[in-house]
């Protein structure tokens, strides 16, 4: 992102190095807030009306007005998408609590803070969607509320920091034997033609993507079991995929140095990774 690319603050579009907030804003402070992430094709929004109902949920579970009605940041959002010079958008969205003199609880009266920004959207290469990524494991040690979308991700950030020094995409993420997901997307597995899907629990980000591959598998003739997914199971899938805005649909053929199924991309996914690609830029 350049210096003159323009970012929305707290009603005014403006260039990025003119965009400035309180050194009080309990956003800076705390991590005190919550984001949203949603891809753009051709200039469309992806599931927008699915990525502003997490907005709404997040806010409400961390006590935050919704500073905007539905058709308010629906025209937000297009006004952005609008003003940037890119047809592939990734539109980011901030809330913060807004400023407050530095205490715990929540301030009387305090304004959110709103900022929204867009960068090109950046998908995985061509070779990744062909051969798959490498990635590794993890206990997952972050706090019992992954279900919100927060800023405070020092957590995620620990952890995926694991695979960016090992080379690898995404670090896996297992709770007490469980798969719970990775650490800034969602995570399946497939054994013998079925999808594998963990519980979407407060223990997990609801992802737009996670729920759309739920949506499509029916539409392309994959049966998919929602229920706890052992660490035995993930080591022995056939398949395991990520997901996210950012990701779509990706493969992993390895994962801790280990092949998962025969190493390559599978039936499954291949045939997912297609109708994704339908519905994001048919």
């Amino acid at each position: 992102m350049s210096q003159d690319s323009v970012v929305y603050l707290n009603g005014a579009f403006l260039p990025i190095s003119e965009a400035k907030i309180s050194v009080l804003d309990r956003g800076f402070i705390f991590g005190d807030g919550v984001y949203e992430f949603v891809p753009v094709y051709h200039r469309r929004p992806f599931r927008l009306a699915q990525h502003l109902k997490r907005l709404e949920n997040c806010l409400a579970a961390v006590g935050i007005a919704n500073p905007k009605s539905t058709a308010e940041w629906e025209a937000l959002f297009h006004e952005m998408i609008r003003r940037a010079p890119y047809e592939q958008q990734a539109v980011y969205l901030q809330v913060t609590r807004g400023v407050a003199p530095r205490d715990h609880p929540f301030p009387q009266g305090a304004t959110p803070t709103v900022f929204m920004m867009v960068n090109p959207l950046k998908l995985p290469t061509p070779e990744q969607i062909e051969h798959g990524v490498a990635c590794v494991s993890a206990e997952d040690f972050r706090w019992h509320r992954c279900d919100i979308k927060s800023i405070s991700l020092i957590g995620n950030i620990l952890l995926r920091q694991m695979s960016a020094e090992a080379d690898a995409a995404e670090t896996v993420l297992f709770r007490n034997g469980f798969l719970t997901e990775g650490s800034s997307s969602n995570v399946f597995a497939v054994k013998n033609g079925t999808i594998l899907a963990p519980l979407r629990d407060h223990l997990i980000l609801p992802g737009i993507t996670y729920d759309a591959a739920l949506e499509f598998a029916p539409k392309i003739g994959v049966p998919i079991e929602t229920r706890p997914v052992s660490r035995a199971e993930v080591l022995a899938a056939d398949e395991l995929w990520l997901t996210s805005s950012g990701k779509e649909v990706l493969a992993i053929t390895t994962l801790d140095g280990q092949p998962i199924g025969d190493g390559k991309p599978g039936a499954v996914f291949k045939k997912m990774w297609a109708y994704f690609q339908e519905q994001t830029k048919g």
